[in-house]
C-alpha cells in the first residue's frame, strides 16, 4: 500500500527500571548458554506499574512533545498483547480518562506483537479516507511482571519479555517522518503454531491450557521447525519487498531496519542477509537491551534512533514486526525533519 500525507508527528516511551540478563542468569532465572547464543543483555521490570499506567505516561510525553492541540485529536487506537485490566475492562476508556481527552472515536486492537504497525494501518484509514480525523493517537503498553508469565523463559529462547510503552501521534499535515508505505498480511498456515492442540471452548474439565512453548512443541510435530522458518521468513520478506516497491525504494536505500527485538541470529539470517545489509544496519545493537515489549518495540527503538539522531533528514528507516497468527507488518518511513526533543 503507498501511504501520501501521513506523517509521524510525535513519539513518547515510557522504560521503567532495567534488569540485566547476566544477573538473571547468575539468579538461575535465564541458561547462560542460551542468553550468550541470542545476544540479548537485559529488559525493563516495572514492578507494580499497571501497563494502562505507563502507557498514561508515554501518551503524556508525546502530546508534550507535539504541536497538535490534544483538543484536536480525531480519533485513538490502543493496542496490547497482556493484562491490561479485568475481562470486560475497556483499556481506551481508561487512558482517555486519564489524559483527560475528549470523546473521541476509539479502538482496542489484539492484534499481538504486531499491534502497533496493524494500528498505524488502521490510522492511515482514519487519515486518508472518510474519517478525516486529521490526527491519531496510537498507544500500546506491557507489564509481564505477573504469576502466569515468566518474563526470562516464557517466550521460548529467543524472547526476553520487557515491561513499557509507547505512543505515537500520527497527522496528516506534518511531522518529522513521513509514512511511505506499509503492506501487512496473514500466514493463516502457521496459526496453530501459536493456539496449538487446546480446546476453542473453555469448560469446567478442560483442565490447564498449554503455555506458548509448549503450544509450539505441539505444532512441531506436524510441521518441522525448519520448515515453518523457512515459510514465515519468506512471508516477511515479501512483505519487506512490497512495501520497498510501494515507497519507490530498494533495500539498499534503507539507512535503518527496525524490527522486533528478538534473538538476533534470527534477525540476521531472516531479514538482514536476504536484504544484502548488515546488522550495523539494524536497530538490534539497542534493542537487544531493551526485552520484547509486545508491539512496542518498533516504535520504542525508532524514538531511540530519532532522539540520539541516529536517523536524521533523509533516511528512510524499515519498521517491521510480526505477531501470532502469523501475522506480519513492514511500514517505509523517511525522516523529514529532526524534531526539538532530539538530543
Amino acid at each position: 500500500m503507498r501511504v501520501e500525507n501521513v506523517h509521524i508527528e510525535s513519539l513518547g516511551v515510557v522504560l521503567p527500571e532495567w534488569a540485566d540478563a547476566l544477573q538473571a542468569v547468575a539468579e538461575g532465572r535465564l541458561d547462560g548458554e542460551i542468553q550468550a547464543a541470542n545476544g540479548l543483555t537485559g529488559t525493563h521490570v516495572a514492578g507494580d506499574v499497571p501497563a494502562m499506567d505507563l502507557v498514561v505516561a508515554a501518551a503524556r510525553t508525546t502530546l508534550e512533545r507535539s504541536k497538535t492541540d490534544p483538543e484536536d485529536l480525531g480519533a485513538y487506537i490502543h493496542s496490547a498483547v497482556h493484562y491490561q485490566g479485568p475481562d470486560g475492562a475497556y483499556p481506551p476508556g481508561y487512558i482517555l480518562r486519564e489524559l483527560g481527552l475528549g470523546n473521541i472515536p476509539a479502538l482496542y486492537l489484539q492484534q499481538g506483537c504486531d499491534g502497533m504497525l496493524s494500528a498505524l494501518e488502521v490510522a492511515i484509514g482514519k487519515l486518508t479516507g472518510a474519517a478525516g480525523a486529521g490526527s491519531v493517537l496510537l498507544t500500546t503498553g506491557e507489564n509481564f511482571s505477573s504469576p502466569q508469565m515468566d518474563r526470562w523463559k516464557g517466550f521460548g529462547q529467543a524472547y526476553i519479555l520487557g515491561d513499557g510503552a509507547a505512543a505515537v501521534l500520527v497527522s496528516d499535515e506534518e511531522g518529522f517522518a513521513e509514512v511511505r508505505s506499509l503492506n501487512s498480511g496473514v500466514l493463516h498456515e502457521l496459526e496453530s503454531w501459536h493456539r496449538g492442540d487446546g480446546p476453542l471452548l473453555l469448560r469446567e474439565d478442560t483442565g490447564t491450557v498449554a503455555g506458548m512453548v509448549e503450544r509450539a512443541e505441539q505444532f512441531s510435530e506436524r510441521m518441522p521447525l525448519s520448515e515453518t522458518m523457512e515459510k514465515l521468513t519468506l512471508f516477511g520478506l515479501d512483505m519487506i519487498h512490497r512495501s520497498l516497491v510501494d515507497a519507490g525504494l530498494n533495500a539498499s536505500d534503507l539507512t535503518k531496519v527496525v524490527p522486533i527485538n528478538m534473538d538476533g541470529r534470527m534477525i540476521e539470517y531472516s531479514i538482514m542477509l536476504p536484504l544484502g545489509l548488515t546488522m550495523a544496519e539494524c536497530s538490534w545493537d539497542f534493542g537487544r537491551t531493551v526485552g520484547h515489549v509486545g508491539g512496542a518495540d518498533v516504535f520504542i527503538s525508532l524514538e531511540h534512533l530519532v532522539r540520539t539522531r541516529e536517523v536524521v533528514p533523509g533516511d528512510n528507516v524499515l519498521l517491521f514486526s510480526q505477531g501470532p497468527g502469523w501475522l506480519c507488518s513492514a511500514a517505509v518511513l523517511t525522516i523529514t525533519d529532526t524534531p526539538h526533543w532530539a538530543v
